[in-house]
């Protein structure tokens, strides 16, 4: 029986006249699903372009990534120059018109900050916006990047502000700007159920998110014992606590601070996992402190006694 000649050695997949095609046409699917415009920092181009090249939608750059986390967009004309005087990074600027003088200085604020400048019909900047009232422009923010929760013991004597169960993300946003002002090393706030650092936070923190870190835990009861482990001291502040903040003189050393909603406070298993519950004495008739409120007066006691 004769031998059949072979065809000689397989050639690579890259020298196959399909792998082009096939490579184009998965960057193309790929682009597709993330929603990605190719425009780079500081770039001037169309966001109606960016949905007509390959691998374009014209959605916010990025706007699906792979931890299903999609870019807060901020809409309307005084919240976006607000949102870019506060500071609040932005990694795209949508417009459709420079004529209102609130749009010329929301081009010139990003424009300053080397925020990439997107042009747009108002159609597409429905579609981007999901139908909201944009008034023609749209700030795109980047998402935030949260520490470690060990990142925050810098330092011989951390102080560290951990916040249960606080849904509005500008009384997160109050407590940094609080915890910047007086020294704290950090702030830790849960994975879930939680406020997280949004373009709101960005506004109400007055642009101290930028230098203090704010970290998530998981499992919030399991890291504050991670920290008493690491050698701090854990109070909560409660109304039900025993000792005024003022009077807590271990707060001198490593500290962490504890601070609960304002209608719940703290969840009973952070309240127990605390080495004690501290309050702040009220001789007035409000029966509670707004929390953002509550965490200021209490870094005030606490930094006057580390002082």
């Amino acid at each position: 029986m004769a031998k059949r000649k072979g065809k000689g050695p397989t050639p690579k997949a890259e020298d196959r006249h399909w792998h082009g095609k096939r490579q184009k046409a998965r960057a193309v699917k790929s682009a597709k699903r993330t929603g990605t415009p190719t425009l780079g920092p500081g770039s001037r181009g169309r966001a109606d372009d960016a949905a007509d090249r390959p691998g374009g939608t014209g959605r916010p750059a990025g706007a699906r990534r792979a931890n299903g986390e999609v870019p807060e967009l901020v809409t309307g004309r005084n919240p976006v120059v607000e949102a870019l005087r506060a500071g609040v990074p932005g990694s795209a600027l949508y417009v459709t018109s420079g004529t209102d003088d609130r749009i010329r200085e929301s081009i010139q604020l990003a424009a300053d900050r080397r925020i990439p400048l997107l042009e747009t019909g108002k159609n597409e900047l429905d579609r981007l916006t999901d139908g909201a009232v944009h008034q023609g422009i749209a700030l795109q923010v980047k998402p935030y990047r949260y520490a470690h929760p060990d990142d925050l013991l810098t330092g011989t004597a951390p102080l560290i502000v951990a916040v249960d169960g606080i849904t509005d993300p500008r009384n997160l946003g109050a407590i940094v700007r609080s915890a910047a002002a007086f020294g704290a090393t950090g702030v830790v706030v849960p994975e879930r159920r939680a406020a997280g650092v949004n373009a709101g936070a960005w506004k109400t923190s007055a642009g101290t998110l930028a230098t203090v870190p704010v970290a998530q835990a998981t499992n919030l009861s399991r890291q504050l014992k991670a920290y008493q482990k690491a050698g701090c001291f854990v109070a909560g502040l409660d109304a039900r606590g025993g000792v005024t903040i003022a009077d807590l003189e271990i707060a001198s050393g490593p500290f962490v601070l504890v601070v609960g909603s304002e209608g719940k406070g703290l969840g009973r298993l952070v309240a127990e996992t605390c080495d004690m519950l501290v309050t702040i004495p009220m001789p007035g008739k409000a029966e509670s402190l707004n929390a953002g409120v509550a965490a200021g007066i209490a870094l005030y006691e606490v930094s006057r006694l580390r002082s």
